[in-house]
């Protein structure tokens, strides 16, 4: 498989957050978001990821305030996160940052009384008694696109160069990329191309579809994650599936990794719900592995709030943002260091193996000389004792966190404090 597209250069070192407009204020606009911007940027952010900002349905949705997925038209603004001049400045104020933009894109389906219903009815899919359907039973808000109408393709990249032409953002996050043929999103990456080289990202497991995509989901190592937390697997399988990861998608395939995001976090609880003591530590596999981390709102706090998703359930900030300074330590090291370029043939990692293999999860990335060494205790065990095993790890070794050096040519034997996690550059 040959992805004909070559991805921007930032996207190899990039990171992503995940903004969710509604939960992040009492005002749930675009405008109280922007006073955030510096404290997300001293976080080391480089990539905003905005859902849906345009209008939701009225007709069939769910809750108060409908899904952000099931929207009316696409290229105007959800009112209630303000105008569309407020975007614009949104998006300039980042770009002076020197942050990139990002927006879902919803091609699958549309709300029940989307424009097109009115317009281009033939853009969708019909049921038995020629009406409207939903693309799932129990996906009764939205109504699916029939892709088989090649006149869907044109006013779709229509849409989406809305805004691109008129906003300056830098790439999508395709939603249920997977459901919408490839064909057609190749057509529409080559002319989106022709007006700006973008960043695309697909809410997919298939390999087949980094055929277009730069990256894609990493849902199945989230729940082994998940798995691990319950004790359903182990250090095993944690690392067959990345692994599978490996062998199954190109070379050239960005994987985008994280403990939550918008589904998760409401549907299924924070990451603390689901993987308990273990969600730190699994933050800095996500942050340093091969691949791009994603953080979404509140995760800095930490939360430990389930979000609701069809009403106003406002984060609660309190002015501490008590990981702040973590992720800002795996952001800017991820950023920085070669060794953690995601992608990147020049970049090798190694499984490092221990005396306590079924607690210790460690991994050395190396590019040439440039070193990451992460070292994971994934078990509830104080003062775990352990002896590094291998050459792979020699040379003075500097701890990001704490700054202090350790020479690990001479000292191989370690203790950590239960599910803890040692980050060495070098």
């Amino acid at each position: 498989m040959k992805n004909s597209f070559t991805p921007v250069s930032w996207a190899y070192h990039t990171n992503i957050y995940e903004v969710n407009i509604r939960q992040y204020s009492n005002e749930g606009t675009l405008n109280a978001f922007a006073e955030h911007l510096p404290r997300l940027k001293d976080m080391g952010v480089e990539t905003l990821w905005f859902m849906p900002l345009q209008p939701i349905g009225k007709m069939h949705r769910k809750g108060t305030l409908g899904s952000y997925y099931s929207i009316s038209d696409y290229i105007s603004l959800n009112p209630e996160y303000g105008e569309l001049n407020d975007f614009k400045l949104l998006v300039e104020e980042a770009h002076r940052y020197n942050m990139k933009v990002i927006i879902d894109w919803v091609a699958n389906h549309t709300s029940w009384d989307h424009v097109w219903t009115q317009t281009h009815p033939n853009f969708f899919s019909k049921n038995e008694y020629g009406g409207f359907r939903p693309p799932y039973p129990d996906w009764e808000d939205v109504i699916h696109l029939n892709y088989e109408n090649k006149e869907l393709w044109l006013a779709m990249v229509s849409a989406l160069k809305f805004w691109v032409m008129n906003f300056d953002i830098d790439g999508f996050r395709c939603d249920m990329a997977h459901l919408v043929p490839i064909d057609f999103w190749e057509y529409a990456r080559t002319e989106l191309d022709n007006e700006k080289k973008l960043f695309w990202l697909a809410e997919t497991e298939e390999p087949t579809f980094h055929e277009v995509f730069d990256a894609s989901y990493t849902w199945e190592f989230l729940h082994t994650m998940e798995s691990y937390w319950k004790r359903e697997t182990n250090i095993q399988g944690l690392d067959t599936v990345l692994r599978r990861y490996d062998n199954v998608f190109p070379k050239t395939a960005i994987r985008m990794f994280f403990t939550s995001n918008h589904d998760e976090n409401s549907h299924s609880g924070s990451e603390y719900e689901r993987m308990g003591h273990a969600a730190k530590a699994f933050a800095v596999l996500c942050a340093t592995w091969n691949g791009i981390p994603l953080v979404y709102s509140g995760q800095e706090l930490p939360n430990s709030q389930r979000l609701k998703f069809f009403e106003k359930d406002e984060i609660q900030w309190a002015g501490n943002f008590g990981l702040h300074n973590f992720y800002k330590t795996l952001l800017e090291l991820h950023s920085d260091h070669p060794a953690l370029r995601a992608a990147d043939e020049n970049v090798r990692t190694y499984r490092i193996f221990t005396s306590e293999d079924e607690k210790i999860f460690s991994y050395l990335r190396k590019a040439g000389e440039r070193e990451v060494l992460v070292i994971l205790n994934l078990s509830a065990i104080d003062d775990l004792q352990f002896e590094i095993i291998g050459e792979n790890v020699s040379g003075i070794y500097k701890n990001v966190f704490t700054g202090n050096s350790i020479d690990l040519t001479i000292r191989r034997k370690l203790s950590m404090k239960g599910w803890d996690y040692l980050v060495f550059g070098k």
